[in-house]
């Protein structure tokens, strides 16, 4: 609690740490504002038909914007579709790639076209959303009170207005607060979930519908999933490597032995987020038709718990995995950069055979880290089947958290340590052995 309270001492850090908590609060509250033209509590009672479902899945990861379809109900998920976009074609477009390479100001120009075309698939998603509020109804009542072509463009450009600002809102976060927006702002929306769910399941404990052993037996579960997730998510795989002596001038360099670090989950939570916008993808298309066999189809097959939607989504953050860790790491380049400073990994040359060994044992772990991270992200929802709980905070979400806490913890870490305070991890000593608190 002490490293906590260090925040608050350094102006700098503190200023970003409000800085961020402001934003949080906006966000929280334009989730809670809806679109004009909506009967609030035909839509309440709409959601509460379809809890538990693919639509209670979606407005999880909204922060409950969704279910009220709010000026934030398309939230980040435009900016984030253009970003994977925007990164398969880094590597088919020649213009793209150079601007790759130019260093920031060609990043800064790849950013600024992800942001228009994430405001074009926020158009066309608008769209698709107004057709399906259109044809939502509950207890015979209408969920739009006009529907039409006026509360058509007034909604999309509603829509199209707050996933911009939502946008904004992001890289605020990481430009002037403590990083990671983008990921900040879906873990604020689940978590904000988190209290309305274990309400849910103190309720339903209350009432008799899942006994008090079950109750401690789910919360055990996700205390231990949890754990595992934490585990997985710090591992690495430490390769040796060595720097040879040399002598510059009167000073003699290297000589000292070290390791590079292989994360196993390289990608993070990056690539659970992008393969959740993949999945979301086929019925946000379908919404332009909700009336349709289409959608009825897609709603179906894309249910939690069902077999199509687990195979598709495991191996969408399968291919992930490996693709945002191969468009992020690149062993030729610290193979080079190890030979220049005269380094090498014992029993490898090097050059290119320490280049392919990094590669060899970079493939290995990041399956197993994939694999990992695909079963924890399907698992709740055939424990949901299994013993009828309310499995709220386990998944993907869990995923998302956990990921998102360790990465912002870690800056939060660095700008302690770097203004000589002890941070959160201190230093204690067993019987010789150094360990961390």
């Amino acid at each position: 609690m002490r490293g906590f309270g260090d925040i608050f001492k350094i102006a700098d850090l503190k200023k970003k740490v409000l800085y961020t908590l402001a934003i949080f609060a906006v966000y929280r509250a334009g989730a809670s504002v809806p679109v004009p033209g909506i009967d609030v509590g035909a839509l309440r009672m709409f959601f509460e038909q379809q809890a538990g479902g693919l639509l209670g899945f979606l407005d999880m990861f909204s922060g409950g914007a969704l279910g009220r379809l709010s000026i934030f109900a398309l939230g980040i998920m435009p900016y984030i579709n253009a970003s994977i976009i925007m990164s398969l074609l880094r590597t088919t477009i020649p213009h793209l790639e150079k601007l790759q390479k130019e260093g920031e100001a060609g990043r800064k120009k790849i950013t600024q076209y992800t942001r228009y075309f994430g405001v074009a698939i926020a158009v066309v998603q608008g769209f698709g959303l107004t057709f399906w509020m259109e044809s939502m109804e509950a207890g015979g009542i209408s969920v739009v009170q006009s529907p039409g072509m006026a509360f058509r463009i007034i909604t999309v450009l509603t829509l199209t207005a707050g996933a911009v600002l939502v946008m904004w809102m992001g890289e605020q976060i990481t430009e002037n607060g403590i990083g990671n927006g983008i990921s900040l702002i879906i873990f604020v929306g689940i978590i904000a979930r988190l209290p309305s769910g274990i309400g849910t399941l103190l309720g339903l404990i209350r009432v008799g519908e899942i006994t008090l052993f079950g109750g401690l037996f789910i919360a055990a579960v996700i205390i231990l999933i949890t754990g595992v997730v934490v585990f997985v998510e710090q591992g690495q795989r430490k390769i040796p490597v060595k720097y040879a002596k040399r002598v510059v001038g009167r000073k003699m360099y290297g000589g000292q032995n070290t390791y590079l670090p292989l994360k196993v989950d390289q990608s993070g939570v990056i690539a659970v987020i992008f393969a959740m916008a993949v999945m979301l993808l086929p019925l946000q298309l379908a919404q332009f038709f909700p009336e349709t066999a289409l959608f009825a189809s897609v709603t179906e097959y894309m249910r939690p718990g069902y077999w199509p939607r687990t195979v598709l989504y495991s191996a969408l953050i399968i291919f992930f995995c490996y693709f945002y860790t191969a468009i992020t790491f690149n062993p030729r380049d610290v193979a080079e950069n190890m030979k220049k400073w005269g380094g090498f990994v014992p029993g490898i040359r090097p050059g290119k055979p320490t280049a392919d060994y990094i590669d060899k044992v970079l493939t290995r772990i990041t399956l197993i880290g994939a694999l990992f991270v695909a079963l924890i992200a399907i698992l709740p929802d055939y424990f949901e089947q299994l013993f009828g709980a309310p499995f709220y905070f386990g998944g993907t979400a869990l995923l998302i958290v956990v990921g998102v806490s360790l990465d912002t913890v870690g800056q939060l870490e660095s700008h302690l340590i770097m203004r000589h305070y002890d941070g959160f991890m201190k230093k204690g000593r067993m019987k010789g052995r150094y360990f961390n608190l």
